[in-house]
């Protein structure tokens, strides 16, 4: 992942529109410390930070359509990656100054392009799948309360020019992903207060409806026979606690308890399947 990051942006530096002399320099991205000494003109990227841009923080699950299933995952992981740019000549004395500023400033330009990295220096896996967002990059621009002499005051080496270059990548840590069927229908029953009724449909375990199974309330004796929808009803029962029975042919009866009052009068019975 972040190889791949290292290897798009040293595409951007190679890129055939940049500046030639940018383009000839050497790109490392090894640690600038006493012991960094490249022996030809060089751009060192050194990635020194990553941390999770919380501002882009998504608590929500994403929900995805593909036919007729939905798929629902936990939200994709957002992350900064912040390398310190620095430009590293072979020559000595002035000369050499010379050069790395103005490799660094060459540099600066060139990169501050793309406020959005392009999609033809993607490389690897930030390439192959597609990045969910594009990858945002921001170009000298420095916490505050984070002075550079204490960074390089802990590499052992002098301060010297330098700026800031922080790409955004997007990161899934999470792989288990929810499926569920997209919605068919929406089938509505109504109950009445004045005309009370123990009332549902049978079902089969794909929520289909069941016609012709008989449903029979245990100890009353008082059976129907499901309509072309599966739907059953019972007029006149006192309120309280029941057990139907739903025979189908060539299956096992069962038995459902349900609590008959005048807000739950409503009682769908869904049958296991095979």
């Amino acid at each position: 992942m972040f190889d791949d990051l290292d290897a798009t942006l040293q595409a951007m530096l190679a890129d055939a529109a940049a500046p030639a002399d940018l383009r000839a320099a050497d790109v490392g991205f090894d640690t600038p410390d006493q012991d960094y000494k490249p022996t030809q003109a060089t751009m060192n990227l050194f990635l020194h930070e990553v941390a999770e841009n919380r501002a882009l923080r998504d608590e929500a699950r994403v929900i995805e359509r593909t036919g007729d299933t939905y798929t629902s995952r936990l939200p994709s992981l957002r992350v900064d990656c912040s390398y310190l740019v620095t430009a590293w000549s072979a020559k000595t004395g002035g000369l050499r100054a010379q050069e790395e500023h103005h490799l660094l400033g060459r540099a600066l330009i060139w990169l501050s392009r793309f406020p959005v990295i392009d999609d033809r220096f993607l490389q690897g896996a930030l390439k192959t799948p597609a990045q969910p967002y594009p990858l945002a990059a921001t170009v000298a621009q420095t916490n505050e309360g984070q002075p550079m002499a204490h960074f390089w005051s802990a590499l052992g080496v002098p301060p010297r020019p330098a700026f800031s270059l922080t790409v955004t990548i997007t990161v899934d840590p999470f792989d288990q992903v929810e499926q569920f069927s997209a919605v068919q229908s929406v089938t509505t029953q109504s109950a009445s207060l004045l005309e009370p009724s123990l009332a549902g449909r049978v079902l089969d375990h794909t929520l289909a409806p069941v016609p012709g199974a008989t449903v029979t309330v245990a100890g009353s004796g008082e059976q129907r026979i499901t309509d072309g929808e599966g739907g059953f009803a019972f007029a006149d029962l006192p309120f309280g606690s029941y057990s139907l029975a739903v025979q189908v042919s060539g299956q096992p009866a069962q038995q459902v308890a349900v609590t008959y009052a005048p807000g739950s009068q409503i009682h769908n019975v869904i049958l296991p399947g095979p």
